[in-house]
């Protein structure tokens, strides 16, 4: 074999790897953690791939999404990140697949899925929290729960939306050996500050109760970590409630590593109203100083005496021994 036909071999090779790559980074992202090390036992180029994109996946859970990448640590066992579809905002149950690594950049999609057409909204450029604004959406509360929304004037910009910009501190997902993965602070937090929405899929009332049914079965394993997550909001009438279904155990945001606490947490949950979105979102605020390395935490509910949850490792001193459960 003389030179000028080796080299027009290398130079094929060249091509066919190239090609090889190119169609890993297209497919690659869309696959498993199981299916990932399996394609990158491979050949040297697909695990060249493989092995950057479960680095990525490591290093940001939220897929460049969110203001701050949200990395995972375990030291415990082999598990590398948790496996799920991240989305900053809510979703229906028809949203289609997103890439887990696809590093979709920082765009961020409509927090309001559906819509009141007409909805009386607020016509200021901005509204700053700062000063004695005449907004008709402003709320000064401790804890405000109304935001201007897509029936306003203002854009993203406005003070009055904080809940709507993304995580605005740092955070880490941490391994361990009794909970699983838990969601931490990876700087210190002042009380009363914005973490984050509780995003995922929102259900039906009558899907909710049929995909509790199917996790309580999975769960019996003891390898599964549902994140279904009820709310009930009481009307001031007390004869109904407005009840809210969020589904992060596929699709969803870091909200689902939140932990219970018996004891209440670190965490406040707030029901969040904008103007002209037909449905409120749930977020946290921190109840309190939150320090470094400190995992984050709240109250599932009331553990009742025939409580069938799981058991609970939150440590604090009012620790019931059980998680909070309930039929949905």
């Amino acid at each position: 074999m003389d030179k000028q036909q080796r080299t027009g071999e290398s130079e094929k090779d060249d091509d066919s790897a190239g090609i090889l790559c190119r169609f890993a980074h297209l497919v690659f992202p869309y696959l498993e953690p199981a299916g990932l090390a399996s394609v990158s036992a491979t050949c040297k180029v697909l695990h060249v791939v493989s092995k950057t994109i479960t680095s990525s996946r490591i290093s940001d859970a939220s897929r460049n999404l969110e203001n701050y990448p949200i990395p995972f640590f375990n030291s415990v066992d082999s598990e590398l990140y948790a496996n799920f579809i991240y989305s900053p905002v809510q979703t229906l149950p028809t949203s289609p697949s997103i890439p887990w690594g696809g590093g979709s950049g920082r765009v961020r999609s409509d927090p309001f899925i559906v819509r009141v057409e007409g909805a009386y909204g607020c016509d200021c450029e901005s509204c700053d929290l700062d000063s004695s604004s005449n907004c008709a959406c402003m709320d000064f509360s401790d804890l405000p729960t109304r935001e201007c929304g897509p029936s306003c004037g203002c854009g993203l910009e406005c003070g009055n939306r904080l809940t709507q910009k993304g995580i605005s501190v740092k955070l880490k997902v941490v391994k361990d050996r009794r909970k699983g993965w838990s969601l931490c602070a990876a700087e210190f937090i002042p009380k009363g500050k914005f973490i984050c929405e509780y995003t995922g899929e929102l259900l039906t009332t009558e899907e909710a109760r049929n995909r509790q049914r199917l996790y309580d079965k999975l769960s019996k394993s003891g390898h599964f970590s549902p994140a279904l997550l009820v709310v009930k909001e009481h009307l001031p009438s007390g004869n109904a409630c407005m009840r809210i279904n969020i589904d992060a155990t596929r699709i969803g945001n870091i909200a689902r590593f939140i932990n219970h606490s018996c004891d209440g947490g670190n965490l406040s949950t707030l029901i969040v109203r904008s103007s002209g979105a037909l449905l409120p979102r749930v977020c946290f605020l921190s109840s309190r100083v939150i320090l470094e390395n400190e995992e984050l935490a709240f109250s599932y509910g009331d553990t009742t005496v025939n409580s069938t949850g799981s058991q609970c490792f939150c440590s604090s001193a009012c620790c019931s021994g059980i998680l909070p459960a309930e039929h949905t």
